[in-house]
């Protein structure tokens, strides 16, 4: 028993003393786990480009803040363009191509060479949130310290340097060279300023995104007067969407309100009490609903054989108006890849078959590109298209020479005379027919309005498609107008070939100039 004991009174001993050392060991060696600070150290410390926080990962430093805007980010082009170069066969990536490809000071506020360009550490790899917003250093360095003052801003205006222009240009990537020549590249002095009538929601860059509900702290946010024209982040979401190209809306739904090109390209589709000119119709010419519909119109929309609006062109007004073209640079030693960015669907060409500026060349099958035509399949070859179109135009021609002929040129129906045609000769002996005051829209304006939406008056806001957006609504629109007026005014018949055109169209039949125009397209 003493021996059992002792045995006992050891090992309690034993026990106490090994939770000594152990509670010991926890007050003197004390471990304390903590968060790796929010950002690195820049490999160039001189610019204050952060860059990536963890390269294997593609996290910015900015993501590990803004993570909803990394998140998307992630998925864009800008997210891989590093990658891009390194998969190529060795010796074609050149020291030109990274400039584009990694984070320096192109895109931004820097003045002088930084980034990737300095010290190619990879950390700089990639196009990232400061390629536009430029150094971040100052900003993280504030936040902890309640300062976030300095606040990196993207740039909205294409003036001068430090936007997309730095890289999206040249023969290469020449969306900025073609899009500074395009109608989105200006501004109207007229229509930009006027905010309370809506025109600025599509003339003001600015404008435009606040009425899409876009909240982004660009640049001349605070500068009341100035003005922006459309540019690339106006289309296109830098931060990144769910549709292809980062576009802020689609371009292949039929939905006016959901399709990016038809939120400004469908305003004045027929005409009101005080207007009888439309107003960027084109949206809706494109889908068939757009015009004055006289008494008893009946369109038949299974008749839209050749619209553009079919699946056949399931981008719709992209479909055509943003069109690549590849053509030799002599000046470059190089190819040229035409964006598209005019956004013309048949450019006028230079000698080496690249797209230029000039819209007045002839519309031949060598003038002009008609890659977009036949690269969708619809129009077997560029002649096949030029002389559809040109049988398009000229039946548009004939129909409203009925409505008016603009003798003088100046986009102003004046009563005859000055100027012939139908609506003239009405003009002339009933001009209140056009009134502003009467609240009623008659026959004659909506007439002129037919006559200026599918016709070539000189008018910029019209659809100026000559008729090729939907030539069997304008041909239906146009015939249906003529008759009526004819009967409700009284006014003289048509010549016989025209004549022949309306009784044809009152019967149901499909014209023999559109059944040219439905053949050639194979529907």
């Amino acid at each position: 028993m003493r021996i059992a004991s002792l045995c006992t009174r050891l090992a309690s001993v034993a026990t106490a003393l090994l939770l000594a050392a152990t509670l010991t060991g926890c007050t003197e060696d004390v471990i304390v786990f903590r968060d790796r600070a929010p950002f690195n150290p820049p490999p160039d410390a001189a610019s204050g480009f952060l860059g990536y926080y963890t390269v294997s990962a593609r996290q910015t430093t900015c993501g590990n803040c803004h993570s909803s805007t990394q998140a998307k980010w992630k998925e864009t082009r800008h997210a891989k363009a590093y990658t891009t170069l390194a998969s190529l066969p060795a010796g074609r990536a050149t020291e030109a191509c990274f400039a584009c490809h990694t984070l320096n000071a192109k895109g931004n506020s820097a003045t002088s060479p930084a980034g990737y360009t300095v010290v190619k550490d990879s950390a700089y790899r990639d196009v990232q949130c400061e390629s536009c917003h430029g150094p971040g250093i100052k900003h993280v360095e504030g936040v902890g310290q309640g300062n976030v003052a300095v606040r990196p801003l993207a740039k909205l205006s294409m003036d001068g340097g430090g936007n997309c222009a730095d890289c999206h240009s040249g023969s290469h990537y020449p969306f900025f060279d073609e899009w500074k020549v395009s109608g989105h590249g200006k501004f109207s002095a007229y229509a930009a300023p006027r905010v309370e009538s809506g025109c600025a929601n599509c003339h003001d860059g600015r404008k435009v995104l606040a009425a899409w509900g876009v909240e982004t702290n660009f640049v001349e946010r605070d500068q009341a007067t100035a003005y922006q024209p459309t540019t690339c982040s106006v289309c296109h979401n830098p931060h990144g969407s769910s549709n292809p190209a980062q576009l802020r809306w689609p371009v292949s739904t039929p939905d006016p309100e959901q399709n990016l090109c038809m939120k400004c390209h469908m305003r004045r589709n027929e005409p009101s009490f005080t207007q009888s000119s439309p107003h960027a119709p084109q949206g809706a010419v494109l889908l068939g609903t757009a015009g004055w519909r006289p008494p008893g119109f009946v369109y038949d929309t299974a008749r839209i054989f050749g619209s553009h609006a079919t699946d056949r062109n399931p981008k719709l007004c992209a479909g055509c108006h943003v069109g690549k073209i590849t053509a030799n640079d002599p000046n470059a030693g190089l190819v040229f890849q035409a964006t598209g960015h005019l956004f013309r669907p048949n450019p006028c060409l230079d000698a080496n078959g690249k797209p230029i500026a000039d819209k007045n060349c002839a519309y031949t099958a060598t003038a002009r590109s008609w890659a977009t035509c036949t690269g969708s399949g619809c129009h077997a070859n560029a002649g096949a298209a030029a002389n559809i179109f040109n049988v398009v135009r000229g039946r548009m021609k004939s129909l409203t020479d009925q409505l008016w002929i603009d003798s003088n040129g100046n986009g102003s129906m004046q009563a005859a005379p000055t100027d012939a045609g139908l609506l003239p000769t009405l003009r002339q002996s009933r001009p209140t027919e056009w009134s502003t005051t009467d609240n009623r829209v008659s026959p004659a304006e909506g007439a002129e309005f037919n006559a200026r939406l599918c016709g070539e008056y000189g008018q910029s806001t019209a659809d100026n498609s000559k008729g090729a957006h939907n030539p069997f609504l304008c041909e239906a629109l146009l015939t249906a107008t003529i008759s009526y007026i004819r009967s409700f005014y009284g006014l003289p018949s048509p010549p016989a070939q025209v004549e022949a055109m309306l009784t044809g169209a009152a019967n149901g039949q499909m014209p023999a100039g559109m059944r040219v125009v439905r053949d050639m397209i194979g529907r």
